[in-house]
């Protein structure tokens, strides 16, 4: 930790890394809130294995048809806002099993990403590094869509905060309200995939889901009300990623495996200390 503190001032990829998992964590910790109280982990899950799918195709443009202007973060906000909007649309109107669908989107997602990896020219390490995460990777172009994708989250899920309240609670009563249900569900899920696709570039597809959640999951035994939860899990995610790059810098470990396991080790220790204070009192 003591070296990741000396070369902080010094590196910009160190102050770009930092940045990055600052600015991730008010998505994560609003649309992380979401996603834990209305149990929908599993539908965040599918769109960030279909983001693979996306980041391929980017690449796979990129590198063939010289489309240099395709990004690949551009892929992947498309591919999972697709999945989003397929996903939400088959649980309020088709007549298909909701978990067959969003097990076939997680399957057909990262099989296509991997064969456009594949037939991809050149060395793709970096592309396949999005499997684990890159938040030491990250370029100032990078940090700016990452920073313009935050905005747009933060401020449609605060502004509609209350619509998502009852959807999150109580979709019956919400709807008896006047509250246009179908619409405020599919967008809750395009926030959850554009928060999925930020999270992507910290810890990567494998564990994107662990940062998701993890701290909102803390968060929600700490408090009662779910601004309070929102709050607490920003917090929490900008300490998890910031431990994490700290902690991984000296031993050079994968900065994203670091976090979560620091996530985890902390949501363990909050469920049992919890526990053995209940139990005494």
């Amino acid at each position: 930790m003591s070296a990741f503190l000396a070369d902080l001032p010094r590196y910009p990829f160190l102050q770009y890394a930092l940045l990055t998992g600052l600015l991730v964590s008010v998505a994560c910790g609003i649309i992380g809130s979401y996603v834990v109280t209305k149990r929908i982990t599993y539908i965040a899950g599918s769109i960030a294995h279909t983001v693979l799918g996306g980041l391929g195709a980017a690449r796979y443009c990129q590198t063939v048809y010289h489309w240099e202007w395709f990004h690949p973060l551009y892929g992947a906000v498309l591919a999972a806002l697709v999945s989003a909007v397929i996903i939400g649309v088959v649980s309020m109107r088709a007549r298909q099993r909701e978990d067959t669908v969003i097990g076939s989107l997680w399957a057909v997602g990262m099989a296509a990403g991997i064969l456009f990896i594949y037939k991809t020219p050149g060395y793709n390490e970096d592309l396949m590094s999005y499997l684990f995460g890159s938040i030491l990777m990250v370029s100032p172009q990078d940090l700016w869509m990452i920073a313009g994708l935050d905005i747009l989250v933060v401020i449609v899920g605060v502004l509609f905060y209350n619509q998502f309240l009852a959807l999150c609670f109580d979709e019956e009563f919400a709807r008896l309200r006047g509250v246009h249900v179908e619409f405020y569900y599919l967008l809750l899920l395009c926030l959850t995939a554009l928060t999925v696709v930020l999270l992507v570039t910290v810890v990567g597809i494998v564990m994107v889901i662990a940062l998701l959640t993890l701290p909102a999951a803390v968060a929600g035994e700490l408090t009662k009300k779910l601004w309070h939860m929102m709050a607490l899990s920003t917090v929490l995610t900008a300490l998890f990623t910031t431990a994490g790059l700290a902690v991984s810098y000296g031993p050079d470990l994968p900065a994203g495996a670091t976090t979560i396991i620091i996530a985890g080790i902390t949501y363990l220790l909050v469920i049992l200390g919890l526990r053995i204070f209940r139990v005494r009192r």
